[in-house]
C-alpha cells in the first residue's frame, strides 16, 4: 500500500501543541513516520512559519485536526458560539494553507462530550445546525484548497455522529466537494458492527484515517481486526495518511477528557516505535 503514508499525532506526546513542541516533528521523522498530525488546540500559541520550516526540514506530510470543547460547538443555540466556532475552524484552515496540509480533521460538528438522550426533534435541529455551519466551513475550506474529514465519535463522547454511516450522511447533506469523512479505529471498535464495512461505507468520502487499539494502546496489542481494516482501505483505494492517535496520561487535562487513567506503553516513544513497526508489517502483506 505505497499510497498510504504512516503518521503520528503529536497528542501521543504532548498537549497543547505550541511553538515549543516543534522538536517533536524531528523525533517523529526519525522514528520513520512520513506524516505528522498536529492538533491545533490553540492556534495563537503556534508560530506557523516556524512549523513550516520544520516540515520542510523533515519532509513530513501533515494533517491538521481541531479540538472542540464547549465553546466550539456548531450545534449551540447561541449564534455567537456558532460564529466563534467557525472563526476557530477558519484559523485551523489557514494553518492548513500555511503548512500545505490537504486535510482538516476532527469532530467539528459539535462540542465533544455532548452525550444526551434528546427528543428526536431537538436532535434533528442540532443536526441541521451542524450541516448549515459545516457548509459554510466547506466554502472557506474550498477557497483554501483543503478538504474536511468529519470524524464520528463513540457514544460516550457524542450523541450526534457515531458511525461511518452517520458521517457520510452528514457529508452528503452538506453537499459540498470539500466535505469528507475521517475515521478512527478506536471509536469504530465501540460503534461499528464491522470496521471493514464501515470503511467501505465511507468509500471515496474517506479523507483521513486514525488508528490505535481498541483500548487506545499500541496498534497490534488488542482486539482490532487489522487485516479487515487493511483490506477495506485497499478496496476503497485510500491514499491518505494512516495516523496513530493516542494520548499520554502525563498531560492530565487531556488524559482526563479522554479517560486515559494509566500508561498504555512503557513510554510514549516506545508507543510510537512499536506502533509504526506493526503498521509497516501490516501494510507489507
Amino acid at each position: 500500500m505505497q499510497n498510504i503514508t504512516l503518521g503520528a499525532s503529536t497528542w501521543l506526546w504532548t498537549s497543547p501543541f505550541t511553538t515549543q513542541s516543534i522538536p517533536l516533528l524531528h523525533k517523529i521523522r526519525e522514528m520513520g513516520f512520513g506524516a505528522v498530525e498536529i492538533p491545533a488546540e490553540y492556534p495563537e500559541l503556534i508560530d506557523a512559519s516556524a512549523v513550516r520550516r520544520a516540515l520542510e526540514e523533515t519532509g513530513l506530510k501533515i494533517v491538521v485536526c481541531g479540538a472542540f470543547g464547549p465553546s466550539r460547538d456548531l450545534t449551540h443555540t447561541d449564534a455567537s458560539v456558532r460564529a466563534g466556532s467557525i472563526a476557530y475552524i477558519r484559523q485551523c484552515l489557514e494553518l492548513c494553507t500555511e503548512w500545505n496540509a490537504p486535510v482538516f480533521a476532527g469532530p467539528m460538528y459539535s462540542a465533544v462530550g455532548k452525550a444526551r438522550q434528546l427528543p428526536e426533534a431537538q436532535r434533528r435541529a442540532e443536526w441541521d445546525l451542524a450541516v448549515k455551519g459545516l457548509r459554510e466551513v466547506c466554502n472557506i475550506a474550498d477557497q483554501l484548497g483543503v478538504r474536511l474529514a468529519i470524524e464520528p465519535l463513540n457514544r460516550f463522547e457524542s450523541d450526534l455522529v457515531n458511525t461511518a454511516a452517520d458521517a457520510r450522511r452528514m457529508a452528503e447533506e452538506i453537499a459540498h466537494p470539500a466535505a469528507g469523512v475521517g475515521l478512527d479505529s478506536f471509536h469504530m471498535s465501540i460503534e461499528e458492527k464491522d470496521p471493514g464495512e464501515a470503511i467501505r461505507t465511507a468509500g471515496t468520502w474517506l479523507t483521513h484515517m486514525q488508528v490505535s487499539e481498541n483500548h487506545r494502546g499500541i496498534p497490534g496489542t488488542g482486539q482490532t481486526p487489522w487485516i479487515s481494516l487493511r483490506d477495506a482501505l485497499r478496496e476503497v483505494e485510500y491514499k491518505g495518511v494512516l495516523s496513530i492517535e493516542s494520548f499520554t496520561p502525563d498531560v492530565q487535562e487531556l488524559a482526563g477528557a479522554v479517560c486515559i487513567w494509566k500508561q498504555l506503553a512503557p513510554d510514549q516513544d516506545t508507543f510510537g516505535r512499536e506502533g509504526i513497526k506493526f503498521l509497516q508489517q501490516l501494510l507489507k502483506h
